[in-house]
């Protein structure tokens, strides 16, 4: 059975003031003016961090003045257990940060993931803003951060199709050696017809079931930009002979747009894919290519 410990009294384990004095460990309390012996735990709870931390910080001052002024400690008794095994409050440990919210352009990225799945499983006119949401894992609000409306999500969706098919193209025309022009334009021809033939159903998501809000794209856009360059480079190197490269990327361009899509539409694309660059070649000035265009353009 626990019993008080009295002044002097010393048990196995026990540590007393002037230990903690010493910074070895909390202190036990009790009255030297008065004659029973006083227990810590029936001062201070076992369980109040705070109210100890603030009980000790007092003593160790006045444990430092009284040996200032060269007098003995009033205090000797031994810590009680309860006291050795004080838990820190939850408020006082340390709170783990939480984790860093994802930056704008991945949070828009996100959503419009979401949003093109649902269009391509019900429809843009059946998919609502909170499935959109629901489905990228951010609150509603967060939507009308990045977008105003669902048209505005297929206005990203368009921006986005286009570019990805362009990086798509670019890859398959570096795969090509510097200098081979021919077969940069074979590449960049086929690229461009297989992409629009693989990606058939979200062109006409955001192209034709949510019109852009003009048809200039048709002739002004970062493809028939990129081919532009293609055709002015080859032209340079005197690899085809055009006069209006400009004139002849949108005309290309056109094409293999129209005809990338019926590929999709009828399964034919293994048939359209080889007669596409023997046409390219031959707008540009060039023989047809000996061998299948898919198989030269290297993709």
């Amino acid at each position: 059975m626990d019993h008080p410990v009295g002044i002097g009294e010393q048990p196995d384990g026990a540590a007393t003031l002037d230990d903690m004095v010493h910074g070895n460990s909390l202190a036990g309390l009790r009255d030297a003016g008065r004659a029973a012996p006083t227990r810590i735990d029936s001062v201070i709870p076992a369980n109040d961090w705070w109210s100890v931390k603030i009980f000790f910080e007092g003593f160790q001052l006045h444990f430092r003045w009284q040996a200032r002024a060269g007098r003995r400690p009033l205090f000797n008794a031994p810590i009680p257990v309860q006291a050795r095994r004080i838990a820190r409050p939850s408020w006082d440990r340390t709170v783990p940060t939480k984790p860093r919210t994802k930056p704008p352009h991945e949070r828009r990225e996100d959503l419009m993931n979401a949003a093109e799945r649902l269009f391509l499983d019900q429809g843009v006119a059946s998919t609502t803003i909170e499935q959109i949401t629901a489905g990228a894992g951010v609150a509603k609000g967060s939507f009308y951060l990045h977008f105003s409306s669902k048209e505005d999500v297929v206005g990203g969706l368009r921006q986005r199709f286009v570019a990805t098919l362009l990086d798509t193209i670019n890859a398959a025309v570096e795969r090509r050696a510097d200098g081979d022009w021919t077969g940069k334009l074979a590449a960049w021809a086929t690229a461009c017809g297989r992409g629009y033939a693989a990606s058939a159903r979200l062109h006409e998501i955001v192209f034709h079931d949510v019109p852009p809000p003009s048809l200039d794209g048709l002739a002004d856009n970062i493809l028939i930009d990129d081919l532009t360059r293609l055709l002015t480079d080859g032209g340079q190197a005197q690899a085809w002979p055009i006069a209006d490269a400009r004139f002849t990327a949108v005309f290309l361009f056109n094409a293999l747009h129209g005809v990338g899509l019926d590929a999709a539409q009828t399964g034919r694309r293994d048939v359209i894919e080889p007669r596409i660059v023997e046409h390219c070649f031959r707008l540009v000035g060039l023989p047809a290519p000996a061998e299948s265009a898919a198989d030269e353009s290297g993709i």
